[in-house]
């Protein structure tokens, strides 16, 4: 037993004594990243090409408008054509400026939350702090949602983002919300990667199951 214990740690040993590359960082690069993820593209072209690729592999819907009244518009057009009859919303400059005018019952849940009525809205409308292309990830807060439960009790959640809000990874997605708020993040952060899903049963693909069946980005830009 003594003599199988030392070659043990002989190997090791000998092991610590060749340099290896840190396992969380790409080769030639000291920035934090996985190797298995797949790059995000070199320039921002490249990162939303990347990320209208995820998008439609995660069955989240993308609609690309030059402005925010072109954003009205196609919310205006998804609302009629999908028969919406209740969205709710939280303040932020974009998406009061989306709202006027719908062909349905508008919310603020800022003004009055109630989750029962929130239940009972067919779409959550909210604004957003980063997007993702690396992972197709929306990345959310209190200070966009104003709670976790906007995004997740309707149906459908639109949100509306801009075109310079895209980064490439994760890290680009916390320096991103570091300028922003400094040391003052909010107190809810929460990554959003396509329509709520599961597999639990026979491996099956179910949409909806621990929140929306949908998800659009209404990307401005």
């Amino acid at each position: 037993m003594s003599s199988a214990r030392e070659d043990i740690l002989g190997r090791i040993r000998e092991a610590l004594r060749l340099p290896a590359p840190k396992p969380h960082l790409k080769a030639g690069s000291d920035k934090p990243g996985r190797a298995w993820l797949p790059e995000a593209g070199e320039t921002q072209v490249d990162r939303l090409g990347v990320l209208a690729e995820n998008l439609t592999k995660l069955r989240a819907q993308l609609v690309r408008v030059p402005d925010l009244a072109a954003a009205k518009a196609a919310l205006t057009e998804l609302a009629r054509s999908k028969g919406w009859k209740r969205l709710a919303y939280h303040a932020h400059p974009d998406t009061a400026a989306c709202t006027d005018g719908l062909p349905c019952e508008v919310w603020s849940v800022d003004q009055n939350f109630d989750k029962h009525h929130l239940e009972s809205c067919d779409v959550g409308l909210t604004s957003c702090e980063a997007i993702v292309a690396q992972t197709g990830s929306i990345l959310v807060s209190s200070a966009t949602n104003g709670g976790r439960a906007l995004s997740i009790l309707p149906h459908v959640h639109v949100v509306i983002g801009r075109a310079d809000q895209v980064v490439g990874d994760l890290t680009d997605a916390f320096a991103l919300m570091r300028s922003r708020h400094g040391d003052r993040l909010p107190s809810m952060l929460s990554f959003i990667t396509g329509p709520s899903r599961t597999g639990d049963i026979e491996r099956i693909l179910v949409l909806g199951a621990h929140g929306p069946k949908e998800l659009v980005l209404i990307l401005v830009g």
